[in-house]
């Protein structure tokens, strides 16, 4: 089996991704940034030198740390250009010191939210465009790490939303491949046939991070092409969370907290649930606490038009406009984003790979996992604005109502808030 690990924690919702980067630091990283001066690409700054580079990132655990170390020093050694590799416990906290104090990484992992942050303070290097392979990117990734029209950094790998569903449980059921939903209909009528011995057919958390993949399959979407308005409030969105307020009314769909678990995992685990939305990050717990359950990975349903849809969530390599090696660091991303080297990232600590060739070989060598590697065709970027942290804990408070809220009313209410803090921005 894959083992696969988050590339951002997604089972903590919000209380991860939305750290809010201190507004006092904000302030600090605008002042440096200004001071700063943006190199040119005929700067001699782009022409790499010998000072070390200092690669800050979030560990999923050893695994990755044991990666990133070693892809440290075989580009030291290719190169010559020593590589300090630093894990941080809080990521998002030190960055925004590290920026704040004018001594900013020269590399990090990067979230698309706080790359909206920084960008908009002009605190980073927009070098992605010239890479040589940015053409090979997903489209869904290369989006999340754009802002104000420009790609400031490389997609580093993936993680999908998909259906996993309990093998025992399906069979059970007298449900067959043939019954794998391919659209709603098909969904509820599967989840009607697993609801059975105190078991609910399906479970996912009751946020945007899961029950947005339902406005997509609708036709529906969060903002425009353009980012500039918030379009929550359509029919189209309307419609997809009255279907799923339709399944939670009548008992064959639940949230975690009504099955007594912190997440949708364990749901699966201790069979409190035959199927589950979540992401490739599910592989590692199950794997580690119910190593006996059987499961299978599916393409989540169409909605009713036959519109696919789901979620991705991405980090980037972030490069800081201040960087007193910034030709290097550049090699160093360069060097990171190499068939070979995601290959071997893949393998140490399972993520899925962010360029599209490697699509081939990932799904010879994990064939069970095609599925979520196939997702990236169709998926959307989280919300990612600038400055929603409260918007978007009221927008999840209130999804965890949906049984009985009105849907019109909730995506209403989260437009308002939403579209207030694009307005902030633009301001």
């Amino acid at each position: 089996m894959f083992t696969i690990r988050p590339v951002q924690d997604r089972r903590t919702g919000r209380l991860v991704r939305r750290l809010a980067i201190p507004a006092a630091a904000l302030a600090l990283v605008a002042v440096v940034a200004a001071c700063g001066s943006s190199p040119s690409s005929s700067s001699s700054a782009l022409t790499p030198n010998k000072k070390p580079i200092t690669l800050l990132f979030g560990s999923s655990g050893p695994a990755e740390t044991k990666a990133d170390q070693a892809a440290g020093k075989a580009f030291t050694k290719q190169t010559g250009i020593p590589v300090n590799v630093v894990p941080s416990a809080n990521l998002q906290q030190q960055l925004a010191q590290d920026f704040a104090g004018n001594r900013p990484p020269n590399l990090f992992y990067l979230d698309p939210t706080s790359l909206q942050e920084y960008a908009s303070k002009g605190a980073l290097y927009p070098y992605a465009q010239s890479l040589s392979n940015v053409g090979d990117f997903y489209p869904s990734l290369k989006s999340a790490f754009t802002f104000g029209g420009k790609l400031y950094c490389a997609p580093k790998d993936s993680s999908t939303l998909s259906l996993y569903i309990n093998n025992a449980d399906w069979k059970a059921a007298g449900l067959t491949s043939a019954d794998y939903p391919k659209n709603w209909n098909q969904l509820a009528a599967d989840a009607k046939k697993l609801t059975m011995d105190g078991r609910v057919g399906l479970v996912t958390d009751p946020n945007e991070s899961r029950l947005d993949v339902f406005l997509y399959q609708s036709g529906g979407s969060v903002l425009n092409a353009s980012g500039t308005k918030v379009v929550l409030d359509s029919a189209a969105n309307v419609r997809a969370l009255t279907f799923v307020q339709g399944m939670l009314k009548a008992g064959i769909m639940a949230f975690p907290s009504q099955l007594s678990e912190s997440d949708e995992i364990p749901a699966l685990g201790e069979n409190k649930t035959a199927m589950i939305i979540s992401g490739p990050w599910m592989e590692g717990e199950m794997s580690l606490d119910y190593p006996k359950v059987g499961y299978t990975v599916l393409p989540l349903p169409a909605g009713p038009t036959g519109t696919q849809g789901t979620l991705v969530f991405t980090n980037c390599w972030g490069i800081p406009k201040i960087n007193d090696n910034l030709g290097g660091t550049i090699e160093f991303v360069k060097f990171l984003t190499t068939m070979g080297q995601q290959q071997k990232f893949t393998k140490a600590f399972g993520v899925l790979p962010s360029l599209q060739t490697l699509s081939g070989w990932f799904k010879t060598a994990f064939p069970q996992n095609a599925p979520e590697l196939d997702a990236n065709a169709f998926a959307h970027p989280d919300i990612n604005i600038a400055g929603d942290t409260n918007a978007l804990n009221a927008f999840d408070s209130a999804l965890a109502q949906l049984a009985t809220q009105s849907p019109s009313s909730i995506l209403s209410a989260a437009q308002t808030n939403l579209q207030a803090v694009v307005n902030q921005d633009k301001a």
